[in-house]
Parts: C-alpha cells; structure tokens; sequence
C-alpha cells in the first residue's frame, strides 16, 4: 500500500494539544495522528459489523 500526503489546516491550540498527546505517547505529530485516524476508522468498521450481527439475529428471531 502507498502513502499520500494529506494536508490540513488546524488551530493553533489544537495542534499544540496533538502535540502533547504526541509527545506523552513517544510520537510524532504525524505518527499520532495516523494511529488516531487508523483507530477510528477501525472503531467504526468494528460498530457497523457488530450492527449488522444484531440486525442479523433480531431477524432470524422475529
């Protein structure tokens, strides 16, 4: 898989807060976020997923 560079505009507080969280977790800004974004992304795949086994079995009960 190859990388693409992703650029963003962001408060100057904000970004001093990512980089404290960044720097308590031994990372970079970059690194921080990525692990933030990949998290998420997983969280909500994982929620969809345990969604439609609910869907799943409520139907097969109904």
């Amino acid at each position: 898989m190859g990388s693409t560079v992703l650029s963003l505009r962001i408060d100057g507080e904000l970004l001093d807060r990512v980089r404290l969280h960044a720097a308590r977790s031994g990372m970079s800004v970059q690194d921080y976020v990525v692990r933030t974004l990949v998290r998420n992304d997983f969280d909500e795949r994982f929620q969809a997923s345990v969604d439609e086994t609910t869907r799943f079995y409520d139907a097969r009960g109904a």
